[in-house]
């Protein structure tokens, strides 16, 4: 019903925090040498761009679950929109957020925390590899 404003919700505080980091932030650039000796100066993955990685995924599944949403009746283009309060299954809905919304939310951050990981240990690993 409306299990779509958890991951929602989690994606504005997101966004803000990717602004905020990004406007404190220093880029690091990083040295390389390829194959032929030549060195490439190229720049880390910054923590904010890592966070934009996250904001993508929880806003495209909030839209696609709002789309679904929709599809389904469960939300209206008027007021109160959401159908659950229309029809007095409100419970029911908050409910629903708790559960569904709350699980959706932790699963797609705990993959976005695997990314950063492996981001960082391959990172680690090319610039080992280049010493």
């Amino acid at each position: 019903m409306a299990c779509f404003l958890v991951p929602a919700a989690e994606a504005i505080v997101s966004t803000i925090a990717t602004q905020v980091v990004k406007s404190k932030e220093k880029e690091e650039v990083v040295n390389l040498h390829n194959s032929e000796g030549i060195v490439e100066e190229t720049t880390k993955i910054s923590f904010s761009k890592k966070l934009g990685w996250l904001n993508k995924m929880l806003w495209g599944g909030s839209a696609l679950l709002a789309f679904e949403h929709v599809w389904h009746g469960e939300v209206t283009p008027f007021a109160p929109f959401l159908t659950a309060v229309q029809n007095g299954e409100v419970m029911e809905m908050l409910k629903e957020m708790s559960t569904a919304g709350v699980l959706m939310s932790v699963i797609v951050t705990v993959i976005w925390a695997g990314m950063v990981v492996v981001s960082d240990v391959k990172a680690k690993q090319i610039i080992k590899a280049d010493k």
